[in-house]
């Protein structure tokens, strides 16, 4: 496939689930709020955000239909493709569960930790195991920059049992920081696109041209979902929307072998996921807070910085971490 057959397949994908999304925004918000399906805002979070009480959730849906359309259109002949899409709509569906027991069985937690757990364990493991038995991924990890000084650059060898649990640690932790980013306006949609787009290149690199659809169809699915999504909010994505972007981000990172990189190409989910880690462990231990308030973003909200600036400013964070990681391609093949 040429270069220009190449980037009108992927500018497709992109235009196909931006359009998709877009066009079901007028049809799914409206039908939300007559099911009274509206988000519960913490009591104990920023005072601002009461507010955003009653805004419909469970948005997620909309990009998950246009990443669907496109990908079953457009990477249909691609089977690692259309594991990265069934990974994302399988993280979706537990989402959806959570998200459905919360707003419309008025079960506050939704489902338990465990149930979501060990639900997304198993998707990750039959990942895994695919990767491995079905596409030839292998079971060693890249070592990202090595390629600076190694030619090639470095891998490490985890053997089977290693690699499985590697892979499980890296989309379940994927997906659950991805969800902990999900906290203001447009900011996990925002934050996601550079991060796809890093992964597209790296599957272009890889040449893997399904998981590369797939990622193109998720950043316009993203796009066309901030059109509602930025502030202020028409809608939200829920764990519906948010788990499925982390699997799917998770499930192309397992697939590419860029595991290790998505920890800086995707550092500010990182980021997110460390600050309530490190929150969690301080207060239990010391009876302090490192932070005013985690995930991060509420302890910049806080700070005094507007709800818009935070969303900006991680959006340019991410943008600059995802450069960053793919410098640490350098000389790897």
């Amino acid at each position: 496939m040429g270069h220009n057959d190449l980037w009108l397949l992927l500018s497709k994908a992109l235009l196909i689930s931006l359009a998709v999304t877009l066009l079901l925004g007028p049809l799914t918000i409206p039908l939300l709020r007559r099911l009274k399906f509206g988000q519960s805002i913490r009591d104990d979070g920023p005072a601002t955000h009461l507010s955003k009480g009653g805004t419909p959730t469970m948005g997620g849906i909309m990009f998950l239909a246009g990443t669907t359309v496109a990908g079953l259109w457009l990477a249909r002949h691609f089977p690692e493709g259309l594991l990265v899409l069934g990974v994302t709509l399988g993280f979706g569906l537990i989402g959806f569960l959570d998200d459905y027991i919360k707003v419309a069985l008025k079960r506050s937690l939704g489902l338990r930790a465990r149930e979501k757990l060990f639900g997304q364990a198993i998707l990750s493991v039959l990942l895994a195991l695919l990767a491995v038995s079905t596409f030839g991924r292998g079971t060693d990890v890249v070592i990202p920059f090595s390629g600076f000084f190694v030619p090639g650059g470095l891998t490490l060898e985890l053997k089977s049992w290693g690699f499985l649990l590697f892979a499980v640690l890296v989309v379940v932790f994927t997906a659950n920081a991805v969800n902990l980013t999900d906290g203001l306006d447009g900011l996990a949609a925002g934050v996601t696109v550079p991060v796809a787009a890093a992964l597209l290149l790296i599957s272009l690199l890889m040449d893997k041209l399904g998981i590369a659809i797939i990622m193109a169809a998720l950043m316009g699915g993203c796009l066309g979902f901030l059109v509602y999504n930025h502030h202020p909010a028409r809608i939200f994505m829920g764990d519906t929307g948010s788990l499925a972007l982390g699997g799917a981000l998770g499930a192309a990172a397992v697939l590419t072998r860029s595991e290790l990189f998505l920890l800086v190409i995707g550092g500010v989910y990182v980021l997110e996921a460390l600050s309530v880690i490190i929150q969690v462990i301080s207060f239990q231990l010391f009876g302090r807070r490192v932070f005013r308030m985690s995930p991060l973003h509420h302890h910049f909200e806080l700070g005094g910085w507007s709800e818009q600036r935070v969303v900006y400013t991680f959006w340019g964070f991410a943008l600059v971490l995802a450069l960053l990681g793919m410098a640490g391609l350098y000389q790897l093949g």
